[in-house]
């Protein structure tokens, strides 16, 4: 999530009332999670386990909940709670703003795009030309949709992350910054849902085709002339290549990756990245030839045991 305008190390520790190490003039332009961190972004992190990986990311500020020697170039915001205070910068800079009209004033909505009966666009929304949306669509703020796409009834784009901290009195949310992004010529079916990014974008690149009820998780980028058939699961922040094929009742973890041109057949659970240009089946998935040649030897030791 990048701000409208630069920011200043020392804007950013008075607004979150944190002792900071930097130039009180050091650059800031936004937030991001550390797997999309870019040069003048905020990370946070908060368990030691992470901190050689925050500290040596791309970010150039970091949030950090212990005083630690600050890399070359970089700066450093001191909490007890980093969570917290991302939680503060995104609401600051990207405050929920409600809706009080089915079609908000400030979307942008292209010339021929048909607009069925009882669709709901948010703030600033950006729909391209010739889109047809169908009934009880829900276009959560700041979404962005090019030319020549189509949605069916019932989905929903931007709903919040699934992305939660465990706290002793319970789960507390990380909220959502980010957007989604349809490109040109995808269609959607109907009763689907996309979550925003937490801090950047869920997309959907040209020309891909989602049958119905089919979640994805944020952050998540899905490639070109993808085919995701109906019931398939997409954990946060998987990248699935160009022209990648998945049949129904698919299930993903998140932060993998999925090769260009893959076929993952139906039932399918991926617990890891997979290799492009080759079909998989199972659960946990393997290449499918070596999955079948695998139940079918335990079929055989099955029935040699039960005729012996």
């Amino acid at each position: 999530m990048k701000f409208k305008t630069p920011k200043t190390l020392l804007e950013i520790a008075t607004l979150l009332n944190l002792d900071f190490v930097g130039n009180d003039d050091f650059e800031i332009l936004g937030i991001n999670e550390i797997h999309v961190v870019e040069k003048g972004d905020i990370v946070f992190v908060d368990h030691p386990k992470y901190y050689d990986k925050a500290l040596n990311s791309s970010a150039t500020t970091i949030l950090i909940n212990k005083e630690v020697k600050c890399p070359e170039g970089k700066s450093l915001l001191i909490s007890d709670d980093p969570f917290r205070e991302f939680n503060k910068i995104t609401n600051h800079f990207n405050p929920f703003v409600s809706s009080k009209v089915s079609i908000s004033e400030t979307a942008n909505i292209g010339e021929g795009t048909v607009l069925q009966p009882n669709v709901f666009i948010g703030n600033s929304v950006v729909i391209g030309k010739n889109c047809l949306i169908h009934p009880n669509v829900t276009i959560y703020d700041n979404t962005v949709i090019g030319n020549n796409v189509t949605i069916h009834a019932n989905t929903v784009l931007g709903a919040d992350a699934f992305y939660y901290k465990k706290r002793p009195e319970g789960f507390d949310k990380l909220i959502s910054g980010g957007r989604v992004v349809i490109e040109d010529n995808v269609d959607i079916g109907a009763s689907c849902t996309i979550d925003k990014g937490v801090t950047g974008d869920t997309t959907v690149k040209a020309g891909t085709k989602i049958d119905n009820q089919v979640q994805v998780g944020h952050d998540t980028v899905i490639g070109k002339k993808c085919l995701i058939a109906s019931q398939t699961g997409i954990a946060g922040c998987v990248i699935i290549e160009d022209e990648v094929t998945i049949w129904g009742q698919v299930g993903m973890t998140s932060g993998i990756t999925i090769g260009a041109k893959a076929i993952i057949l139906a039932q399918s659970g991926i617990s890891k990245s997979l290799a492009g240009g080759m079909s998989y089946f199972g659960s946990p998935a393997s290449e499918a030839r070596e999955k079948l040649k695998e139940l079918a030897g335990i079929k055989r030791i099955l029935n040699d045991k039960n005729n012996s």
